[in-house]
């Protein structure tokens, strides 16, 4: 269930900060949990469309994070997300993979019977048209087909991700915050399925956050994800008559940035 692109050569040379990890002992967010959304445990009744072009603002323990997304860059893709972030999938997920120069990785629920209820809701690989580029928002993969709800940040130009089998398909670019993104809570450095020295995937599949929280208190994680555009923006068609009406309607101000021109 490795669902995760293969670490970058220099991954390794992580240096773990010893002494504040004992410090803050984050066992209490167990019972703060509470049950998941219910909606979140029948994955194939979650099937928008997602708008051609939205925004997710991530709220996370180090600031909040904007994704712009774009549906024509992997239209599966981008409806998986949204239907994620509409029922609360990411409410308290954390950044359990740092690795320095690479990428930043999340997507395991907070609770171990919604990741048991994703495990096989699967969607296709979309082709592949735009880049990892540095500021990229990309679902992980652990073989053909394969798209859940892992995704990572790319934390430099990771070009040979988009070739590396099966290829790794990015949705949306970060807008706002990519300074965040950077300086999310490092200091565990890789998963111990990569070699490093941070949370084991399948045991947090297994245990979700308590298990996080007892053995790596230090971790970033999301408050809440939302969708912030369009939400309820009716563009009105722009009528030239009354002068009354003067505002022009909100614009559908996503100008794309550089990264997204097709190719």
């Amino acid at each position: 269930m490795a669902q995760t692109p293969p670490p970058a050569k220099q991954a390794p040379a992580k240096t773990a900060p010893a002494k504040t990890a004992p410090a803050s002992t984050a066992a209490p967010a167990a019972p703060k949990l509470g049950p998941p959304p219910p909606a979140l445990l029948n994955p194939a009744a979650l099937k928008a469309k997602a708008p051609d072009l939205y925004r997710v603002k991530f709220v996370t323990t180090k600031g909040d994070i904007t994704v712009e997304v774009h549906r024509d860059w992997a239209p599966l893709g981008a409806d998986r997300l949204y239907n994620l972030v509409k029922n609360k999938y990411f409410t308290d997920c954390s950044f359990y993979r740092y690795v320095p120069g690479f990428i930043v990785q999340f997507g395991s629920s907070a609770w171990p019977q919604v990741t048991k209820a994703w495990e096989n809701a699967k969607i296709k690989d979309d082709p592949l048209k735009e880049s990892n580029k540095k500021g990229t928002l990309t679902f992980a993969t652990s073989g053909p087909d394969s798209r859940t709800t892992e995704l990572f940040f790319n934390l430099r130009d990771n070009a040979p991700l988009d070739t590396t089998p099966p290829g790794f398909r990015p949705v949306g670019m970060v807008t706002e915050g990519m300074d965040i993104v950077e300086g999310l809570y490092s200091g565990y450095g890789d998963m111990k399925e990569m070699g490093g020295r941070g949370p084991s995937q399948s045991t947090l599949a297994e245990q979700g956050k308590p298990y996080l929280d007892k053995n790596f208190p230090q971790l970033d994680s999301i408050k809440s994800a939302t969708v912030i555009f369009p939400e309820a923006t009716a563009t009105p068609a722009k009528t030239a008559a009354p002068a009354t009406k003067s505002a022009t309607p909100a614009p559908k101000s996503a100008t794309p940035p550089a990264a997204t021109k097709k190719q």
